[in-house]
């Protein structure tokens, strides 16, 4: 896999724990002026604020453009808290945390990008924060759950003993998690079986606000990706260029979507 996650010499501004409301510290990272509109960057699955936003030069961008960006390390990621618990990953919790961000940084209103499991926390962040996200950019999301066919018992099997791993998706999100260093593999395991069960997006919860979706041209879930903007009332769709599921952050084509989304607002 491209590890397209590999920091280049862009310096990363020093993180700000915010306290989850279940003691969870959360790593934060704030980037351009305060005075300006304000995007919240939430990474995917394995991955990190710094990785998914900064490297890929989003973070660069949306500055450029006029934004003030605060990216988080989800529980489980970075340098936040990353618990063993599955009761630790519910997406109560997550959504939580997304509003604990919020009042810390005294935001009112913001703007949302989300990445995969980033863009899922997004879905039902917006839906139970609908006045404080005004808009969201949701790259990577299919309906339903994608994890339900992750075997749980033999990725610990393997974290623990070794044992190989013979079915494909599950080795394939046991790759994805090695390939960014600093990864708890336990901690991430526990994310996929915590979060089984939770509110999954469909045509009947849908958010209201604008919601641009974006997913890469050569990703499986695409079609499942534009159905799901198809069913939110006020849904548009960007399909990525070139791009698969582990790459698409990496798209100047997809920033440029985004940025100009997120400035219509204006």
């Amino acid at each position: 896999m491209v590890q397209w996650w590999v920091m280049s010499s862009r310096t990363v501004p020093p993180h700000r724990y915010v306290y989850s409301t279940d003691g969870v510290n959360l790593a934060t990272y704030e980037f351009g002026d305060p005075a300006h509109p304000t995007v919240l960057a939430v990474h995917g699955f394995a991955s990190s604020a710094v990785a998914n936003w900064h490297a890929t030069g989003w973070t660069r961008d949306l500055t450029r453009a006029g934004f003030h960006v605060i990216a988080i390390d989800q529980r489980g990621h970075g340098l936040s808290d990353k618990p063993h618990a599955t009761d630790a990953y519910t997406m109560e919790l997550l959504v939580d945390d997304v509003l604990q961000v919020l009042d810390a940084y005294l935001l009112d209103e913001v703007s949302y990008a989300g990445y995969s499991l980033g863009a899922r926390v997004g879905w039902q962040a917006a839906r139970e924060l609908e006045g404080r996200i005004t808009r969201a950019v949701l790259g990577g999301i299919p309906d339903g759950d994608p994890l339900k066919r992750f075997k749980v018992t033999d990725a610990r099997a393997h974290i623990e003993h070794g044992t190989e791993v013979d079915d494909r998706l599950t080795g394939a999100y046991l790759t994805m998690a090695r390939a960014l260093p600093g990864n708890d593999l336990k901690a991430l395991v526990a994310l996929v079986e915590g979060m089984r069960g939770g509110p999954q997006p469909g045509a009947d919860n849908a958010p209201a606000q604008p919601l641009l979706f974006a997913t890469g041209s050569e990703d499986a879930i695409l079609e499942a990706s534009r159905a799901l903007a198809a069913a939110a009332p006020n849904g548009s769709f960007f399909e990525i260029p070139g791009r698969n599921h582990f790459n698409a952050p990496t798209s100047r084509a997809f920033r440029d979507a985004a940025i100009a989304f997120f400035g219509a607002a204006a």
